[in-house]
């Protein structure tokens, strides 16, 4: 193919014209097919990442990177937990917490919740539920006074402002001589945060950990220890080998398990996306194929000229490889180009569509998310540009190959 003959045939042939305009036109539309593809491919599959870090930020923004709880029960001695874990390098931060499910009543108004007791001081160290307050703040969370933080859309389902009164409901029971009652405990609204998901703006409940441990019975323990760590994507093993440096038995979990089917279904859903835009690219490539039938039929004579003057079948073969790599290389390269640059001006392309048009494809009353994030991967820049080129070049290979068949006698004859 790099034969300095064949490349030279082959590159005069790609940038000469034609005898007819039409195998030009097919040659221009299969490589605009190429650019269209790839830059779709690339800036889907970036808007797509965008909104997956956008999403994993939200959520680990409320939980934890990883936990280790009690493996039988509470988690007494927390404090010294924490206290080894953060001797970790790997750890940025560390907090306890007591979680549990309950109902919150007002009124007539009923709702389940996850009421999770914190300690507002160390809170900061593993979420940013603090920097998500609609009103009030954490520091309202103060031991003894029942306060509690309730979720945007929990507050609203509940009809409840600032000052309300609402009862907690826990799901233990007292026993007393009158028989079993339920244990329940009147707070105060005191703040109200909106973090984006409504997984947690819809059921979570925060009240501080010893106001939790009163009403859950733990006594001096809590229910686990969130972390914090550097790199969230080493979650798995890190929170591991922390607990096997543990004295005791524990048990552990991380990000990737409590959110694995969502975390999966992305994927999946950005794999079919890929497979689904790729063929876009092999439409376009596989145009080349009919482009280079008819620019060999139309070389016929000159390619029995060169095969009479000693040219060898793989030189012919190299020359319409040459042209047909050409077109697929000139359409990658500028799909390449046209998909980063959109990529990496998505959040002003965007809203400048959305003036000119006054339209809104993200409506916020509608979407948690009313942007398009971008995320531009260069791995995935790399296995699109090396796909479309690969499909480009099989589609040279039948039409390459039938011109290295041509006979001279057959071609010449009526000439």
């Amino acid at each position: 193919m790099f034969h300095p003959l064949a490349l030279y045939i082959g590159l005069r042939y790609t940038r000469s014209k034609q005898r007819t305009h039409f195998v030009s036109f097919i040659s221009l539309t299969s490589m605009i097919g190429i650019a269209l593809g790839v830059t779709a491919l690339i800036t889907v599959l970036s808007v797509m990442n965008g909104f997956e870090k956008e999403l994993r930020g939200r959520i680990l923004g409320m939980t934890s990177h990883a936990t280790i709880q009690g493996y039988d029960g509470p988690l007494n001695d927390w404090q010294a937990v924490i206290d080894a874990v953060k001797k970790h390098p790997e750890v940025v931060g560390a907090a306890p917490y007591i979680q549990k499910e309950a109902m919150l009543t007002i009124g007539q108004e009923v709702n389940g919740s996850v009421v999770q007791g914190i300690y507002p001081q160390l809170e900061p160290e593993v979420s940013e539920v603090g920097q998500k307050m609609v009103f009030g703040s954490m520091d309202d969370l103060r031991p003894g006074e029942f306060n509690i933080v309730l979720g945007k859309d929990l507050a609203r389902s509940l009809g409840v402002l600032s000052g309300d009164k609402v009862t907690l409901v826990a799901p233990q029971a007292n026993v007393t001589p009158a028989g079993i009652l339920p244990r329940l405990r009147r707070f105060t609204v005191t703040g109200v945060f909106e973090v984006g998901m409504y997984e947690y703006d819809s059921a979570l409940a925060l009240i501080h950990a010893e106001d939790a441990a009163k009403l859950f019975g733990f006594g001096d323990g809590v229910t686990g220890v969130r972390m914090k760590l550097k790199d969230i994507f080493m979650a798995p093993r890190l929170s591991q080998e922390i607990a096997n440096e543990l004295p005791g038995n524990y048990l552990v979990s991380d990000w990737t398990r409590q959110h694995s089917n969502f975390f999966r279904a992305l994927k999946i859903e950005k794999r079919m996306m890929f497979i689904i835009l790729s063929l876009i690219v092999a439409v376009a490539a596989f145009n080349i194929v009919s482009t280079m039938v008819m620019v060999v039929r139309d070389k016929n004579s000159e390619i029995a000229i060169l095969r009479t003057l000693g040219a060898s079948p793989g030189t012919i073969q190299n020359i319409f490889t040459v042209q047909g790599t050409v077109i697929g290389v000139v359409g990658t390269l500028l799909g390449a180009l046209g998909g980063i640059t959109l990529a990496l001006n998505v959040d002003t392309i965007v809203p400048a569509i959305e003036q000119a048009f006054k339209i809104q494809f993200l409506p916020a009353d509608v979407y948690y998310i009313s942007e398009f994030p971008s995320d531009l991967h260069w791995s995935d820049v790399i296995w699109i540009t090396a796909t479309s080129f690969g499909l480009s070049l099989i589609a040279t290979i039948y039409p390459a190959w039938r011109a290295s068949r041509t006979q001279p006698a057959e071609a010449l004859r009526y000439e």
